[in-house]
């Protein structure tokens, strides 16, 4: 489900998570909010949004923050969400009978989902929203 990678130079963990069931005009305002916040706090926002949506977004947070912690060894209460966001996968089309022999199509879009993490050092302000 997820990928990490590694940038020296500024601190930053991937993780990626493909064929999300959702388009990208619902995840794009998600992840929008969620750019610039620590993760304690992006994860709250993510609990209790009512969007069916969140759950997958929280669950690659989570992996994006596991990594950073188990593979880097970054404290958990520094990471930062730097970059979240998502693209175009495939698309499943359905079709269902309509009324006089005609056919009305389903569109089924799928997404990929990125988040991007990074560690926060002591010497910058802390930024507690998407706005600071």
């Amino acid at each position: 489900m997820s990928k990490t990678k590694k940038n020296n130079e500024q601190n930053l963990v991937r993780s990626v998570n493909k064929n999300v069931r959702s388009s990208t005009r619902k995840l794009k305002p998600i992840l929008k909010a969620l750019v610039g916040k620590k993760v304690d706090f992006a994860l709250r926002d993510l609990e209790f949004s009512n969007k069916r949506i969140c759950g997958d977004v929280k669950k690659t947070l989570a992996s994006a923050i596991a990594n950073a912690e188990n593979n880097y060894q970054y404290d958990i209460d520094k990471l930062v969400i730097k970059e979240a966001y998502c693209g175009k996968q495939v698309i499943m089309k359905r079709f269902r009978p309509r009324a006089k022999g005609r056919a009305a199509p389903i569109i089924k879009p799928y997404s990929n989902l990125t988040i991007i993490l990074w560690e926060q050092k002591l010497n910058q302000k802390e930024k507690h929203g998407s706005k600071g």
